[in-house]
């Protein structure tokens, strides 16, 4: 890859997130279906599977879930200058968002106009938030194996009917996942 190529893909990462970040409101479930569009049905530098697999990773990571799946797009396209450059990108809209609204925080607080603005941004991020929703369960279902759908109904059931606490949540669909993992590969190095 030519430097001209190089250069050219950074300034397509960071103008990627940075405008993600700007112009997305409600949060990292938001950002993703977005990141899947621009980095794999757009650029194709990524594929399906693998995006799924990233955000899997995000969600469980500590940290914005924005922030974490920007890293690892990043560092999947360009290695650690890729992360910090999506990093970059992901974060400075917010920081100069926030900063601004600091500095006139009580004239924001008060406005009533403002206010309604946000609780109609809520019923949008509600619909993408659905959407990202939708679109995990219909890949999950593709697989046609048992396991997934057990494990994605299982920690819907722990979250909603029984509030299991997200993190045991998590550190238990990772066991399963990994035993999985193994399990498979064990199977896939016996039949050879």
């Amino acid at each position: 890859m030519t430097e001209v190529d190089t250069r050219k893909k950074f300034r397509t990462l960071f103008l990627s997130t940075l405008q993600l970040s700007a112009l997305t409101f409600g949060g990292g479930f938001v950002i993703i279906p977005l990141m899947r569009r621009k980095f794999v049905e757009e650029l194709h530098w990524i594929d399906e599977q693998e995006m799924l697999d990233l955000t899997a990773i995000a969600q469980s990571s500590p940290g914005a879930i924005a922030v974490n799946a920007s890293i690892l797009v990043g560092y999947r396209v360009a290695g650690v200058p890729g992360a910090l450059v999506t990093v970059l990108g992901t974060v400075l809209p917010p920081l100069v968002i926030i900063s601004v609204i600091s500095l006139f925080y009580a004239a924001f607080r008060d406005n009533r106009i403002v206010s309604m603005a946000m609780t109609g941004m809520l019923a949008g991020v509600a619909a993408v938030i659905f959407d990202v929703v939708l679109n995990l369960c219909r890949n999950i279902l593709k697989l046609k194996r048992a396991l997934p759908v057990l494990v994605m109904i299982g920690a819907f059931a722990a979250t909603r009917f029984f509030n299991v606490n997200i993190l045991l949540i998590i550190l238990v669909c990772g066991a399963i996942g990994a035993v999985d993992t193994l399990r498979g590969r064990r199977k896939g190095a016996g039949g050879k």
